[in-house]
């Protein structure tokens, strides 16, 4: 084996470093570390990663639970609880009739279902 090792060192002459067993050690640990480890650097990529997608949904729903306390504070007001309900919910009084106009961009296209 030695032997081998040393007719691949005179043909090779950068694999002499590879001859001392602190660089073996070295590069054992750092392969180790990179790929192998329980905390390695692909496993950081990894969990990196899924903090960032975290943080986005984080603020996407502060601000969803922003406008939804805007809202609540709105419908604190009767006038504005009556014109939601008229809005969303299609609702009318005793006296009235609802004519609900759609136009042609509105309609989901067929097939679209």
């Amino acid at each position: 084996m030695r032997k081998a090792f040393q007719n691949l060192v005179t043909r090779y002459p950068f694999l002499k470093i590879f001859g001392n067993r602190y660089v073996l050690v070295l590069l054992f640990f750092t392969v180790w570390m990179l790929f192998l480890d329980n905390y390695s650097y692909l496993e950081h990529r990894l969990l990196n990663k899924e903090i960032d997608e975290l943080e986005d949904n984080k603020k996407y729903y502060q601000e969803e639970i922003r406008k939804d306390n805007e809202n609540i504070k709105k419908l604190k007001n009767p006038g504005q609880v009556e014109k939601y309900a008229r809005e969303k919910y299609y609702m009318k009084r005793d006296n009235e009739d609802i004519y609900i106009i759609e136009f042609e961009d509105d309609t989901p296209a067929e097939g679209a279902e």
